[in-house]
């Protein structure tokens, strides 16, 4: 062998030599080094976690009848990041799907693409990393054929599980209390690491709105899992371990279905009344609460929507539907989220603002029908005089003059166009001691705060809109005066005054604020929590629905703390003054006649109409009222938008509610003994529909 061969094999058997030692190096590394690893991830190709969704707990009345419950359905579900592994991304595994389900492949296709900018529903908002569902409603034997042919379905499991079902119990809807679901985001999944996901089921679907959101967590209970044995086609073989999901919490509520239906009735039956009348009614709001606990038992908003709508997927058309004004804005609560001037509803606190500020209780007032506030003539409803009067009948007969003169003379006293250091503004002080401008705290998302307009709230809104002032006066309103030349004009010096001064709180604003006008916003529920603070002696309750939480068996989890309440600043002499002037309204007062033919002795109401001005639109009609009035249990108040005056569409709401509550000759009352359950009721067996 000549030495360059040799030189040649040397250098082979070294090469050979170390592969070999690099092959048993990483050898040893997998089997000891990371050999436990591994040994897991094998086990892990025969098995497959499968978490199992709990059911989520129903939202009940207080009487334990389901407002919102489960049934069972069929679910077919398919897996976005299964199919975009397959060779064609999953297309001749939907046009299969499509065929069995009796749809088009792009129909599926349009569910389970994702949500985005430029993306019209139907689309899939939650996370793309879990199963989207496409049918919830299959018929049984279409389901067979996925569950047995799963080599041709790969990615797509048909799964028998709960969804959300809404019975309407005695016609209650309450949409906007009760909330809905949405599968949670990819967003949210980071944000809330603990949250297992499962697909479509009770786990993944949060609360977007109302008692779903606000008790989510108490709601949706806790997941369980199953490991479960497939074999090379991933077919399930056996079960290696599982644990058993826990189920939600049933949510027990102060709503009552028969008033929250009687009420739902009403208000309806009011806008389309209104609007036969000759009105634009637009929207509207009934509240019922108990005025000793402020116990939520109704909550009715017009207009309204089914909200199974969001089961299953929602289109395109019935999403904008929900959002446009269109359609009114269904999706919004007028209870908590509306913000309307109150009218003469809120001389409640103008009274007590003015006996504060040293007004005789029982003094003797003049009621003209126009009052000049500075050099402007602020007047009564269709500019009627009532002559001399004391406050009691200042209420009955709803004089305005008498508060304008009022206003007008704490606003001279607080130093008129050049306040004082520290004015009082009795009105203001009071209104907001009455829960106005600020939310009431509520067991639900999203309460709007109203507004109680103040110095720093003009000055700080003539901040924002100056510039545009300041346009106007200089250029005028040339579209207007095309049409409307008088309007132009007057717009002009409005936005001249403005531009200079609209900073300052001046004497109208006083005027108006008096008698719940100008810029003065509230809620209905507002308005409902002050009545109820004047007819239980002064007690400001907060707002609520939650009662307690029940497991399935009907054994008590918790009760829903109550929130600490706060006194008004009020005498109690002078609220049951008021208590006395608003029991004349319905009886010889502005809503006598509404009231006429009413059977008091059956429960004895107290109320007070309000018919707002809106400017460009019809009044506001408003009728707050509290009773019994010797012993106060319930407050009731109405609301439509552009309905007229309070006396002709809100009080005779308002009445309807009454009745139906307590009953009339012709018909059973929907409260015992005008009374709500002081137990827990026992809520159905199963919270799955049969």
């Amino acid at each position: 062998m000549n030495p360059r061969t040799h030189f040649r094999l040397v250098v082979l058997y070294v090469l050979v030599a170390a592969l070999l030692l690099v092959l048993v190096g990483r050898l040893w590394s997998l089997q000891v080094l990371s050999g436990t690893h591994y040994r897991q991830v094998a086990a892990q190709n025969r098995t497959r976690d499968i978490v199992v969704p709990a059911i989520r707990g129903m939202i009940l009345d207080v009487q334990g009848r389901p407002l919102v419950r489960n049934r069972s359905a069929l679910v077919v579900s398919v897996d976005r990041t299964s199919l975009s592994r397959q060779r064609d991304h999953g297309t001749s595994v939907l046009r299969r799907l499509a065929g069995v389900l009796g749809t088009s492949q792009e129909e599926i296709e349009k569910r389970i693409r994702l949500c985005g900018p430029g993306i019209k529903r139907p689309c899939w908002p939650g996370s793309p990393y879990q199963p989207i569902p496409v049918d919830d409603r299959v018929d049984p034997r279409r389901a067979l054929q996925i569950m047995e042919r799963q080599e041709d379905f790969p990615g797509v499991t048909a799964q028998v599980q709960a969804v959300r079902d809404y019975p309407r119990p005695e016609g209650a809807g309450a949409a906007q209390a009760l909330g809905y679901l949405q599968p949670i985001t990819q967003e949210e999944l980071d944000q809330r690491k603990g949250l297992k996901v499962t697909g479509y089921s009770g786990v993944d679907l949060i609360g977007r709105a109302g008692l779903e959101a606000q008790y989510d967590a108490d709601l949706r209970g806790e997941p369980g899992y199953r490991k479960v044995l497939v074999d090379s086609q991933g077919r399930v073989t056996g079960t290696a371990a599982e644990k058993a999901p826990v189920v939600g919490g049933n949510l027990v509520t102060s709503i009552d279905a028969g008033v929250q239906g009687a009420a739902e009735k009403a208000l309806k039956s009011a806008v389309e009344g209104a609007r036969k009348q000759g009105h634009k009614a637009d929207a509207g709001a009934a509240v019922v609460m108990d005025v000793q606990t402020g116990r939520m038992v109704a909550m009715a908003s017009y207009p309204t929507y089914d909200p199974s709508i969001w089961t299953g997927g929602i289109s395109q058309d019935e999403y904008d539907g929900l959002l446009g004004k269109k359609k009114g804005e269904p999706l919004t609560s007028r209870v908590t989220q509306g913000q309307f001037a109150p009218g003469s509803t809120f001389k409640i606190s103008s009274v007590a603002a003015a006996v504060k500020d040293g007004y005789g209780l029982n003094g003797i007032y003049p009621c003209p029908g126009s009052y000049n506030v500075g050099s402007r003539a602020f007047t009564n409803f269709e500019g009627q005089g009532h002559g001399n009067m004391n406050l009691h009948e200042a209420l009955v007969v709803s004089c305005d003059t008498i508060f304008y003169k009022f206003a007008y003379e704490e606003w001279l006293r607080d130093g008129g166009m050049k306040p004082k250091k520290n004015p009082s503004d009795p009105m203001v002080g009071m209104a907001r001691s009455f829960g106005f401008g600020a939310r009431t705290g509520i067991d639900l998302p999203s309460e709007t705060p109203g507004r109680i307009p103040d110095r720093a709230w003009k000055r700080s809104y003539w901040e924002a809109t100056r510039k545009a002032d300041c346009k106007g006066a200089k250029e005028g309103y040339p579209s207007v005066a095309k049409t409307d030349p008088a309007r132009a004009a007057y717009l002009r010096s409005i936005a001249s005054e403005n531009c200079t001064e609209g900073f300052v709180w001046r004497a109208g604003d006083a005027a108006n604020f008096s008698v719940g006008q100008g810029d003065v916003l509230v809620t209905p529920l507002q308005l409902a929590r002050a009545y109820a603070a004047l007819a239980n002696g002064g007690r400001l309750v907060t707002p609520h629905l939650g009662v307690a939480l029940m497991r399935p068996d009907g054994s008590l989890l918790r009760r829903i703390s109550q929130r600490p309440e706060r006194r008004l600043p009020v005498d109690g002499k002078v609220l049951k003054y008021v208590r006395s002037g608003l029991a004349d309204v319905t009886k010889k007062g502005t809503a006598a006649g509404a009231f006429s033919g009413f059977d008091f002795d059956r429960v004895d109401v107290a109320g007070k109409t309000g018919t707002a001005e809106v400017y460009g639109k019809d009044d506001t009609s408003w009728f707050a009222s509290f009773g019994p009035v010797k012993k106060p249990r319930f407050a009731v108040i109405a609301m439509v938008s552009q309905g007229g005056t309070g006396a002709s569409t809100a009080a005779p709401t308002v009445r309807a509610i009454w009745e139906a509550m307590y009953g009339t000759k012709d018909k059973k009352p929907l409260l015992k003994d005008g009374k709500l359950p002081s137990e827990l009721p026992r809520p159905p067996a199963d919270g799955a529909a049969p």
